[in-house]
């Protein structure tokens, strides 16, 4: 249900294509620019110096905030400080919730925290479900978890078709980082 504002929905951003987080910045952009808040949470990325954290520097009412290290998780075997740093990621989202800090609140990669196992699918959806009801909240990673996409109002799947890391060309900054 949307608020006053126009704002309160759940947005899902999965899929094994590129664009997840690109599309998320973009909806934070746009909100920005109408003078919302907007506080980014990125999960299991850190200490990398990722364009857009640059970018927002210069954009009003736009935040991000890192939790993780600028190395691999490794899925099977997760190591403490992942765990760790996710749950502060978690907490931090969970206090953004309960005082209303954000109009938009993006928890980046959080689906693929929840496929490592770094943080739970049901504490998500409690943040989730005790937001505001003018908070528009966005989950971006791959392996959205069914109930993500069962509470959101829009999910969009993004598709690789083609990518140059097919090719074995890696990440370049200014486009994949």
């Amino acid at each position: 249900m949307a608020s006053e504002k126009g704002l309160g929905m759940v947005h899902v951003y999965t899929g094994n294509g590129k664009g997840k987080t690109t599309a998320s910045i973009g909806l934070g952009l746009r909100a920005s620019g109408h003078g919302f808040r907007v506080l980014m949470i990125q999960f299991m990325k850190g200490d990398i110096k990722y364009g857009e954290l640059e970018a927002v520097k210069n954009i009003p009412n736009f935040e991000i905030i890192q939790f993780g290290r600028p190395d691999f998780v490794d899925k099977d075997n997760p190591a403490q400080i992942d765990i760790d740093l996710a749950r502060k990621g978690l907490e931090h989202a969970r206090t953004a919730v309960e005082k209303g800090i954000a109009d938009v609140l993006i928890l980046d990669e959080i689906n693929v925290a929840v496929e490592w196992k770094l943080v739970s699918a049901q504490e998500v959806l409690d943040i989730v479900k005790s937001r505001p009801k003018n908070m528009e909240i966005i989950l971006t990673g791959r392996y959205a978890p069914r109930e993500f996409i069962d509470i959101a109002d829009t999910v969009t799947e993004m598709k690789e078709v083609k990518h140059p890391y097919m090719k074995g060309i890696m990440a370049r900054k200014g486009v994949e980082y």
